[in-house]
């Protein structure tokens, strides 16, 4: 049924709240790159489509029962989601119904879609699930007096006739708490049916072992020879999303490189081991880079060129130019490669807005860069302070363009904020592979990051994001993150080496090359990204201005 012609890329994202997944969705469904099949887990949340019927088929309050409500664009009725729950969305590209053009045959895409799962069911033990009549899903012994409910099925498909991309999807119970099904809603708006789980059917099977059959058929099913495969670590503790501490002293941080180890990275180099030639910086203090620290120095602003010990500060500092970093120097969370201090943050200071407003003057800057600690102690993740120094630059600064390099604001409705204000990019960096994203930055995540990138992308924001390697990652790993923010729509995107600040951080596991740099940058232009900076030096902010030029020239020409 589908373009098989294409790869499939299936992505386990761990447990990931409902509207950040949706975005997510969308951004695959608007920029996808191949095919994608996102497999997941939801925190507790009801869902429904346009033509539900709540006053019937809802039957408590949501959030007395610790779940979200969220309505989508789907069919359907009301449907639950929650932990023990496999739920998957196939972002392909459907053929039409009949030859080239043409709508896509929806009714044999869901026929698709249950073959699916009844033969996963089959591989798993369970040899009495199948279609049954009218109603859409996967059913335990169908058509008789018995029949249960074991996979709910609700999809979206384009409707033109070159707009053949399907989103939603399957939600299979594995071992769900099914009183959210039983007594909280009428699932589906199917009352007269029981409902079940693999568990409840004697079935004592892993979330793992699940995915690598679904996975395995998915791609069997809707691939090709191209196809892979991504997971993020497979914890799905609520504190895997919170902060912590990195710890005080000499010597290596005993959480930190234990996340490494299950992430299978068990060797790195010795912060004493000496840097290869290509990764030393040249430190040159020039006149213009005294006069850079001085015009910082007397507006009380810090940057995170020197605060995160930036190998380029002489470099751009001799350019004139800097990356301001707003909201104090002291960041809420502890990422396992960043210099930042995480003591206890200050308030905000209300006047720090004019103060960057008055520096880029006085340097006279015509691409400013303001990048942020994160403020989770903030109710909007300071995305209000960053908007406010926008508009001060913007109000004294008339030809000035502004880069800002954001947290994820715990991917909450925060982030809107910001957007109004329309920065001439948005950047927020996914740091790095997905297997490796609980030991590097604990409390982000490699759905949530995408999700927010795919929210600029759809605010029609010129949208960046970077990579830092060196960490245990590998070269396919690299290429499939690459692929999934060109999926996205990230249209710009910087890859450097990670440097080791302290031994309280993580270690380094290998130095890449300049030529595999060089590869990476001829891998995202092939996947249509407009700008790839990429060598062993690159942070950020380096180069930012040239590459939104080069990003500008590539939207004209086209």
């Amino acid at each position: 049924m589908s373009n098989t012609s294409a790869p499939l890329h299936v992505r386990w994202i761990g447990r990931v709240p409902y509207r950040e997944a949706l975005a997510l969705q969308f951004g695959l469904f608007e920029h996808g790159v191949d095919q994608h099949l996102l497999l997941l887990e939801h925190p507790h949340v009801f869902t429904y489509g346009h033509t539900a019927d709540l006053a019937n088929n809802l039957r408590c309050k949501p959030i007395d029962v610790g779940a979200e409500l969220v309505q989508v664009q789907r069919g359907g009725d009301i449907t639950y989601h929650g932990p023990g729950q496999l739920v998957g969305y196939p972002i392909l590209r459907l053929r039409a119904k009949h030859g080239i053009d043409g709508p896509a045959d929806t009714r044999s895409y869901i026929y698709d879609v249950e073959q699916l799962i009844i033969d996963t069911l089959f591989q798993l033990g369970l040899r009495n699930a199948g279609r049954m009549g009218e109603f859409p899903g996967v059913w335990v012994d169908p058509d008789t007096e018995n029949a249960r409910k074991i996979c709910a099925i609700g999809v979206r498909v384009g409707s033109g006739s070159t707009d053949r991309r399907t989103m939603h999807g399957f939600a299979l119970n594995v071992s769900t708490d099914l009183t959210f099904m039983r007594e909280h809603i009428v699932p589906c708006g199917i009352a007269d049916f029981a409902v079940t789980s693999l568990a409840e059917e004697g079935i004592d099977v892993s979330m793992n072992d699940v995915v690598d059959i679904v996975s395995r058929l998915a791609q069997l099913r809707w691939g090709s020879l191209l196809d892979s495969r991504a997971d993020v670590a497979w914890k799905h503790r609520p504190e895997d999303l919170s902060a912590f501490s990195r710890g005080e002293g000499v010597g290596e941080q005993v959480r930190l490189t234990k996340r490494l180890e299950q992430a299978g990275v068990t060797d790195g180099l010795s912060i004493s081991v000496r840097k290869p030639e290509w990764i030393r910086p040249h430190v040159q203090h020039t006149d213009e880079v005294l006069k850079t620290k001085r015009t910082l120095r007397d507006l009380n602003l810090v940057t995170v060129c020197e605060q995160a010990g930036c190998p380029n500060l002489s470099e751009c500092w001799n350019d004139g130019t800097a990356t301001f970093m707003v909201l104090g120097d002291r960041c809420t969370r502890a990422c396992g490669f960043c210099l930042i201090d995480t003591q206890k943050p200050l308030l905000p200071d209300a006047d720090e807005p004019r103060r960057v407003a008055e520096a880029v003057q006085r340097m006279g800057l015509e691409f400013a860069v303001l990048t942020m600690v994160a403020r989770d102690d903030l109710a909007d993740g300071g995305m209000q302070h960053v908007a406010d120094t926008i508009r001060a630059i913007r109000a004294m600064n008339f030809d000035a363009k502004v880069e800002t390099l954001i947290s994820d604001v715990k991917g909450t409705d925060a982030l809107d904020i910001l957007i109004a204000e329309r920065p001439d990019v948005f950047n927020h960096n996914i740091e790095t592979v997905a297997r490796l994203q609980r030991a590097v930055r604990p409390s982000a995540g490699y759905a949530r990051s995408l999700s927010v990138l795919a929210r600029s992308r759809a605010a029609g924001l010129t949208t960046k994001s970077g990579m830092i390697v060196g960490m245990g990652e590998t070269r396919q790993e690299v290429e499939e993150t690459l692929l999934d923010l060109a999926s996205v729509g990230v249209q710009i995107v910087t890859i450097g080496q990670y440097l080791r600040p302290t031994t309280n951080h993580l270690p380094v596991a290998r130095w890449v090359e300049p030529q595999e740099f060089d590869q990476y940058k001829a891998f995202g232009e092939r996947l249509g990204m407009q700008h790839v900076q990429s060598s062993p030096l690159t942070r950020s902010s380096y180069h930012a201005k040239q590459a939104h030029g080069q990003s500008q020239l590539v939207v004209h020409a086209s």
